[in-house]
Parts: C-alpha cells; structure tokens; sequence
C-alpha cells in the first residue's frame, strides 16, 4: 500500500495551496483518509479527516480555511489550503484509516504518505 502526497511548496501569508494524495495498492472508498501535520520541534497533529461517506473534521486552527474532499474513483484524497498563516508551515502527512470513520486520532491510522513540505513566509 503506498500514499503519494503531492502539492506542497512555499507561498506568502494569504496564499492557497491545494494538496493531494493518490492511494495504491489498497482501495479506501469504504475508510477514513486524513490530513496531519508536524512542525519543526512539535508533535504531529490532526488537520482534516473525511469518512466513507464524505463527513468531515477539522482541528480548529484551520476551521474555515481548510477544506478535505475525496475523489473515490481516482482513490484520492484533497486538501484545499486558502488563507495560509506562516504557522500553517509544516511537512503534512496524508494517511489512511482502518476504520471507516474520520478520526483525529494518528493511532487510527494504518497507512501514512511520505510527507510534504509547506511553508509559508511572512
């Protein structure tokens, strides 16, 4: 099973980036896929999270900035970036979920991406 996130760079405060991550090897239409992130020195924390059935979650630090959606076809999931803060800076993980639900937890995630980098600069 591979997750390959892409979309990630720099951009200044206010810009958007638009992340995505192609799932292979394992179909996640009926499981919760997951957006985190880690900054330099922090612990890795939830951003967004989609069910099965495409109901979302959202850590309040990126509540109406955000957006996850999923492409089942194409066993992908999207993280749209607007409105970037230069504490939005971090590597994001993609990762999928053994359940179906959209957790927060990282303990209910059994698949993770490589990672991408996304800085924002003042």
């Amino acid at each position: 099973v591979q997750l390959q996130a892409s979309g990630g760079g720099s951009v200044q405060t206010g810009g958007s980036l638009r992340l995505s991550c192609a799932a292979s090897g394992r179909t996640f239409s009926s499981y919760g896929m997951g957006w985190f992130r880690q900054a330099s020195g922090k612990e890795r924390e939830i951003v967004a999270a989609v069910n099965w059935g495409g109901s979302t979650y959202y850590a309040d630090s990126v509540k109406g900035r955000f957006s996850i959606s999923r492409d089942n076809a194409k066993n992908t999931v999207y993280l749209q970036m607007n409105s970037l803060k230069p504490e939005d800076t971090a590597v994001y993980y993609c990762a999928g979920s053994l359940t179906a639900g959209a957790s927060n937890k990282a303990n209910q995630y059994g698949y993770w991406g490589q990672g991408t980098q996304v800085t924002v600069s003042s």
